[in-house]
């Protein structure tokens, strides 16, 4: 019998509703899989037990009562380190902050609990958002790689069961990264599709937030919970959302696929690369329309995101930095000393090549609906790996290799959803991207969802 911890977000919600089971014996069981796992994993900063059971006690008098609230009630969900969860401490896995708390949630975490969720703890992120490895946590498919960043710890709890869905922020890819290399779902939304109020910035101008979840459809549901406009936000934007489900269980037929000619399939892992293209030409068979796309801007991509992210950062870190130097990582503190440097020329110059950019990519799109490319060129590196060898003489950096394919979808701010799509000989998650138009995430999730129906990947679950 499968357990309940290895079943997709709806199933579990399904047996809730019908009470077959009750949040209460869901919540222990995702409690006793943290414990079971965490030895190991690390994938929380907090577990909180007490708080988690007694509103798991209070979904089930609510649902007993006929109050059901949606496929949320009662489930236990994960929140990544950067929001504010009223009463516990928002450390952003640093010593800079582990002693501040909030004492109101952050938007996210109160539409969460509106829809009913368990709040089951808080996962790890690389310090500040600002990396790709989360440092604390390890990858649940192989616990001598890296579980990606700065979402590692969501990506680890949701792959290996103790939440149904977790949180997390992208900036530069840190909710496709950890998605892609733990073998999970991570919807990145339009920039300003849902409110960062009460989340800890990055870089203000690239930041999104958005759920890691075992299904696509699962990511459906979660969305239909966090979009909406939100005044606090000044990024949000007041176009009315969706119901995103109504976009599962449809087929594939007519959509226009882009498969980049660039960009996307330079340097990158063959196993990777084969199981990508494997998946577009399922789309293919399924009726679906393919053409190939260049990506506009390719090789100003890197610099725009980096351009922006950087002196962003420093800012936000400004006073805090001159006040506590020495209890930030070094590889933190180096990008944010790197930022104070970047002159104000330079930064005014990215910002006029990203409005270029996200013309020549609306451009782009008035022949296709989606561009399908790998989420990530590497599957997860091992832990403390600095370098990544691509064999013909080229040698590239960890950071810039896991950044570089999600980057493009935060400097224009289109929606992307990371897709498991196959494993690697060493047994480690592959992924694909779907990018679509602005405020396009119905048309990812059709396309997702249907190839996660056709495909078993997304059924599988780590040893660990």
């Amino acid at each position: 019998m499968t357990a309940l911890t290895d079943m997709s977000l709806r199933s579990v919600a399904a047996k809730i509703r019908s009470g077959e089971v009750s949040p209460v014996d869901v919540t222990r069981e995702c409690l006793d899989r943290a414990t079971a796992t965490e030895p190991r994993l690390n994938a929380f900063s907090c577990i909180l037990a007490d708080s988690a059971m007694a509103e798991a006690r209070a979904a089930e008098a609510e649902i007993s009562a006929g109050a059901w609230r949606g496929e949320l009630h009662g489930i236990p969900v994960g929140i990544k380190e950067l929001y504010d969860v009223a009463g516990v401490p928002t450390t952003s896995s640093s010593k800079v902050r582990e002693n501040w708390s909030a004492q109101t949630d952050s938007a996210s975490v109160a539409q969460l609990r509106e829809a009913g969720a368990v709040i089951l703890g808080k996962t790890h992120t690389h310090e500040f958002a600002y990396g790709i490895s989360t440092p604390n946590t390890r990858n649940p498919w192989n616990t001598g790689c890296i579980p990606g960043g700065s979402s590692g710890g969501s990506g680890a709890s949701v792959a290996v069961g103790s939440t149904f869905m977790a949180m997390g922020s992208d900036t530069g890819g840190s909710i496709r990264i950890p998605a892609a290399v733990c073998g999970t779902v991570g919807l990145k939304p339009t920039f300003g599709r849902c409110s960062r109020a009460g989340v800890t910035s990055l870089s203000w101008s690239l930041d999104h937030v958005g759920p890691l979840t075992r299904t696509v459809a699962d990511a459906a549901v979660c969305l239909n919970a966090l979009a909406g406009y939100d005044p606090r936000d000044p990024g949000s934007v007041d176009i009315p959302a969706e119901d995103y489900t109504a976009a599962l269980g449809q087929d594939v037929r007519g959509l226009r696929i882009g498969v980049p000619t660039n960009y996307y399939f330079d340097r990158c892992d063959a196993e990777v690369e084969a199981a990508v293209r494997a998946a577009i030409d399922l789309f293919a068979a399924e009726g679906a329309v393919i053409s190939d796309v260049e990506i506009p801007y390719a090789d100003q991509i890197m610099s725009v995101e980096f351009a922006l992210c950087l002196p962003e950062a420093s800012e936000y870190h400004r006073l805090m930095l001159r006040d506590d130097p020495d209890l930030y990582t070094e590889d933190v503190r180096t990008f944010l000393e790197a930022g104070e440097l970047m002159p104000a020329t330079r930064y005014i110059q990215a910002l006029r090549v990203r409005q270029l950019m996200q013309r020549a990519w609306a451009k782009a799109y008035e022949d296709i609906d989606l561009i399908v490319a790998p989420a990530v060129p590497s599957p997860a590196t091992r832990v403390g790996q600095e370098t990544v060898d691509w064999g013909n003489g080229a040698i590239e950096p960890v950071t810039p290799v896991f950044v570089r394919l999600s980057a493009p979808a935060n400097v224009t701010g289109l929606p992307s959803i990371a897709t498991p799509c196959g494993f690697t000989e060493a047994g480690l998650p592959v992924a694909f991207q779907a990018i679509a138009r602005p405020f396009g995430e119905a048309t990812s999730i059709r396309l997702c969802d249907a190839y996660q129906r056709m495909t078993d990947w997304g059924e599988r679950r780590p040893a660990l």
